[in-house]
């Protein structure tokens, strides 16, 4: 069945901005370069709704969860438009509260899809450029490191092997597989 112009539209916006809204928390959280372009690209188009939220929400060291309560409100506005338009709200009357939390789900899972792929990334990054000046890897290895100096903890290297991102897939593809029973309520 395919799905209708409209309804993917709203998604794929909706789902870009949320990713670049979760994408700003984490640089922040992993305290990556600020100076970086794609960083400073990230602030840009997320600064309109963040500032002001930021007025009202200090950030308290590195963590700033205005990013994230923006990109909470863009992810329940796009589900609400999508169920709309697809007339789930008529005939299951989602009630708000069952909003947040599809809202809230999508966002964990937001994150851990973007740790995933920037594990992969600086995986392959340290096998084909570990030096590389470019911006993007660079953001990478910085967003990647603070997560991968967690896991080297539980599994130190072995014989110069660094095995940590085999525990960091393993954790978040357990986190993903349970997000569906949280749904599930």
């Amino acid at each position: 069945m395919g799905q209708d112009p409209i309804t993917l539209i709203i998604r794929t916006l909706g789902e870009i901005y949320v990713f670049m809204l979760v994408l700003r928390f984490l640089l922040q959280l992993a305290r990556a370069d600020y100076y970086n372009p794609i960083s400073q690209a990230v602030v840009r188009l997320t600064q309109p709704p963040v500032r002001p939220l930021q007025m009202l929400l200090r950030p308290r060291g590195r963590f700033d969860a205005s990013p994230l309560i923006i990109a909470l409100v863009v992810k329940a506005v796009t589900l609400f438009l999508i169920f709309t338009l697809a007339g789930v709200l008529e005939s299951a009357s989602i009630n708000p509260v069952q909003l947040l939390i599809f809202s809230a789900v999508g966002i964990i899972d937001t994150i851990l899809t973007i740790y995933f792929w920037a594990v992969i990334g600086a995986v392959i990054i340290s096998w084909i450029s570990p030096n590389s000046y470019h911006p993007a890897p660079q953001l990478l290895l910085q967003l990647t490191e603070p997560l991968f100096a967690l896991a080297r903890k539980v599994i130190p290297p072995i014989g110069g092997l660094d095995l940590s991102p085999i525990l960091i897939f393993l954790v978040i593809q357990i986190l993903q597989s349970q997000l569906g029973r949280l749904l599930a309520f």
